[in-house]
């Protein structure tokens, strides 16, 4: 009876240890979708973060596992190691947010064809560009920005501003065609208002994608020579555009995601859809086993204001704009969207749209 019991005893300490270590014992460290980011991060107000709260959408509303990977250091090299690292990790899916990751995805593409590659804004290439090539385990979406920037401008325009700045980042087609949808969008609004000839833009790549006290100093020269409102146009740069706003108490335009909650002179922001485009994208490829369906399989996509993946927030905290209504912008969206209303996607930074308006190009 003693024997029993103490056989009893041990059997049940066993089964305790074992229960317990099978309670405590961590999850895997794998993750089913990753996205690596471009040189910031998943928190920069921007391109990254917008793709990020996309997978995190999804991943989270459908029990996926995720998560996101840093590069070292802003190269070529660096983006394709932590792309590899990221499929070490269990990466079922890649999501790389930006035209920087283009070269990369290029290397990476053909040596991980199990693996599904999601470029945003961006083709697959050779770093020289004299290749361009798609597999079917990759698909590209870019945006039609020259909506986004068109409301953008039309907006401000039409909220009673007169002196208007463009500051964009380089002169990639991405950020130009930005730049002339804004510029457009500004010259119909004020031909619409019969002061065309009152309107003036001045309009500066600025090189970079990262703040400055170069750029700073620049824009506190626009500000002081009139400029009410500059539309900051990539990555970083807007922190620059914002403290000079804030020393001469004038405003700033958002760009790629809203960007309101950076600052209170930001009145509006001339959005791409990243997080929506995201989840449009991996639901798709989960409905089709988690391979990309023919129709997204090396194919680019190119959305805009038909897919509703561009646009200005419309959030009531997000609207900063005094006298045009969300009202006014709804009906213009659904003029953009319905191709009523057509904006040129020129990206030849040497081929100016043919406007009514003042432009200073910069150089």
């Amino acid at each position: 009876m003693k024997k029993t019991l103490a056989i009893a005893l041990v059997l049940i300490m066993a089964l305790s240890v074992f229960g317990c270590a099978a309670k405590t014992a961590p999850a895997p460290d794998t993750y089913e979708i990753a996205l690596v980011t471009d040189v910031g991060n998943i928190d920069d107000k921007s391109f990254n973060q917008g793709a990020w709260e996309g997978v995190v959408a999804y991943a989270d509303a459908n029990g996926k596992t995720y998560n996101y990977f840093r590069p070292s250091e802003d190269s070529t090299e660096a983006r394709v190691e932590t792309i590899k690292a990221a499929i070490d990790k269990g990466a079922k899916v890649v999501v790389c947010p930006g035209y920087l990751f283009e070269d990369a995805i290029f290397e990476v593409q053909t040596a991980y064809p199990d693996t599904m590659f999601l470029l945003l804004d961006g083709e697959p290439h050779t770093a020289d560009y004299s290749t361009y090539e798609t597999t079917k385990n990759t698909h590209c979406i870019l945006y039609q920005e020259e909506q986004a920037g068109y409301f953008a401008g039309y907006a401000a325009v039409k909220d009673g501003y007169t002196k208007l700045g463009f500051l964009g980042g380089m002169a990639v087609p991405a950020v130009v065609r930005y730049g002339y949808g804004f510029v457009q969008g500004a010259n119909d609004a004020a031909k619409e208002m019969g002061n065309a000839a009152d309107v003036q833009i001045k309009y500066w790549y600025c090189d970079s994608f990262a703040p400055s006290d170069d750029i700073m100093t620049k824009m506190s020269g626009w500000y002081t020579e009139g400029t009410e409102v500059v539309f900051s146009c990539g990555g970083g740069i807007y922190l620059s555009a914002v403290a000079a706003a804030e020393a001469a108490g004038a405003k700033v335009i958002g760009v790629d995601v809203d960007q309101s909650a950076e600052s209170e002179l930001i009145i509006t922001s001339a959005m791409k859809g990243l997080t929506n485009s995201v989840v449009l994208a991996l639901t798709d490829l989960y409905k089709n086993n988690g391979a990309w369906p023919d129709t997204l399989a090396g194919v680019t996509s190119k959305l805009g204001a038909a897919d509703d993946c561009v646009g200005l927030p419309t959030a009531e905290g997000s609207w900063r704009l005094k006298t045009y209504t969300v009202d006014e912008y709804n009906k213009l969206f659904e003029q953009v969207k319905s191709g009523a209303v057509t904006v040129s996607d020129n990206s030849d930074p040497e081929t100016h749209p043919t406007v009514d308006v003042a432009v200073d190009y910069q150089n």
